[in-house]
């Protein structure tokens, strides 16, 4: 199941405000919305407001996120 510890991170942040790199070298900020076993949906709140961007597991750099800690 490669992409499964992935896809848990992405669950633990859903509703979290997020900033992506791509592997391209794209950065997509925003509220992290859907997860699927393959990608990740954010709703851009930078670049384009309200613009859903869909990120393929595989093609993601890095992930920084502004969750508060518990």
């Amino acid at each position: 199941m490669p992409g499964q510890h992935t896809e848990n991170l992405f669950r633990r942040f859903k509703g979290e405000m997020a900033t992506i790199k791509t592997t391209s070298g794209e950065v997509h900020a925003g509220r992290i919305t859907e997860i699927t076993n393959d990608y990740v949906c954010l709703t851009e709140t930078t670049a384009a407001p309200g613009v859903q961007v869909f990120v393929f597991f595989n093609a993601i750099e890095s992930l920084t996120t502004s969750a508060s800690p518990n």
